[in-house]
């Protein structure tokens, strides 16, 4: 490990390649591009053209794709090109391609999913549900078009039977880029669950595969070198790498007034462990959280443990009705919609668990019900027995 970065505008990243003038793009989960100069400062992001998009740049030129690491249900008529060239402000500039409208139209941004790469202008595309690459020209009309051979009969998605909600398909095509050797590698799945993952290797010029490699396992890191040579890593040994810098205080500390007006500062909350979520009357995700943190909250002790909601709403009338139908028993903090501006947040809810002198110990991005809250009432009993025991 030579260097990391980190930034409280980094929430997720899923993806990076070089941008122009030897800077960084980063792909956020929820779709935001996001730009960083050679010293690790962000210095420029912009807003998913997509519902949740995936980036990629040969150093020139930049394209978006529908992202196979966040798929959103969203239906679509066949209007929106299958892939959106942009500038260097990640502002559109011209459609690629034509989309596929499956039967099912709510599963269209699945079904035109995938990983894209970019090589001297020339754009190459792999859906995450098909079995094909395709190199497109200028206009998005296919150059060729490959298959990897991995399902007999390709199908769209569809609903499968039962009481639960789930989406039937295989994943294909997970991840795509150029080595420095010239040639195109393009990671996917052998099976339908992406537990047996295999790694393709491409004749740009053709579609041929020149390669195949299996590597049997879901969690893989991958490097090629300028010879064409392919070295399966273990990712946590690689995360292992990284320089324990100790834990970041929350910042830039707030002050904000409660229902009242009575002003409250993050100084006030020192001493306990402290959940700091942001909410809004119109987040969806947020009505499902709220009963989970009124219980964690009647948990824990008041000494031990405490919640600043602070409420991202512009309308206070919305927010105190939001307030009068959950009765929290928590204080809610008002933000008059500034506060995704100072706190770089990618969506609601967004929550940070703060220690006993307002240091960050996990950050939690949307509502991930059961399993995340016991999870957290995991953490929060193991940081007050910690902080208990030390000051014995």
């Amino acid at each position: 490990m030579v260097r990391s970065v980190t930034n409280p505008r980094l929430s997720q990243p899923v993806a990076i390649a070089p941008y122009p003038g030897s800077r960084l793009l980063i792909t956020e989960r929820t779709g935001e591009g996001v730009v960083f100069d050679t010293t690790g400062e962000p210095v420029r992001e912009w807003e998913s053209p997509f519902p949740a998009s995936l980036y990629a740049t040969d150093g020139a030129h930049i394209v978006a794709s529908r992202s196979p690491y966040f798929v959103q249900f969203v239906a679509e008529d066949g209007s929106a090109p299958l892939l959106w060239t942009l500038d260097t402000l990640g502002q559109k500039r011209a459609g690629l391609g034509i989309t596929h409208i499956p039967d099912i139209r709510y599963l269209a941004q699945l079904v035109n999913a995938g990983p894209v790469a970019l090589r001297d202008g020339v754009v190459f595309y792999a859906p995450l549900v098909r079995d094909e690459i395709l190199r497109l020209d200028a206009s998005g009309s296919p150059v060729w078009r490959s298959s990897r051979g991995l399902i007999p009969q390709e199908r769209d998605p569809v609903f499968a039977p039962g009481k639960e909600r789930r989406v039937e398909h295989a994943l294909i095509n997970i991840a795509m880029q150029f080595g420095p050797d010239g040639r195109l590698y393009l990671l996917g799945a052998q099976d339908s669950a992406a537990r047996r993952l295999r790694l393709d290797v491409l004749n740009r010029e053709t579609g041929e595969i020149i390669e195949s490699r299996v590597l049997g396992t879901p969690a893989t890191a991958i490097a090629v070198n300028g010879r064409g040579a392919i070295h399966v890593l273990d990712p946590e040994a690689l995360l292992a790498q990284v320089p324990t810098q100790g834990r970041d205080l929350f910042a830039p500390a707030f002050a904000l007034p409660d229902l009242a007006g009575k002003p409250v500062r993050l100084q006030d909350y020192r001493g306990t462990v402290t959940l700091v979520n942001f909410w809004a009357s119109w987040c969806e995700p947020c009505r499902a959280e709220f009963p989970h943190m009124a219980s964690l909250y009647k948990e824990f002790d008041r000494k031990d443990f405490d919640i600043a909601a602070i409420s991202d709403d512009v309308s206070d009338s919305k927010m105190r009705a939001f307030v009068a139908e959950f009765r929290p028993p928590f204080p809610i903090l008002v933000g008059r919609g500034n506060m995704k501006g100072v706190y770089h947040y990618r969506g609601l809810p967004y929550s940070v668990l703060l220690d006993r002198q307002g240091r960050v110990i996990e950050r939690i991005f949307g509502f991930g019900g059961d399993v995340e809250f016991q999870h957290l009432r995991e953490t929060i009993s193991k940081e007050i027995h910690a902080g208990t025991t030390a000051h014995r």
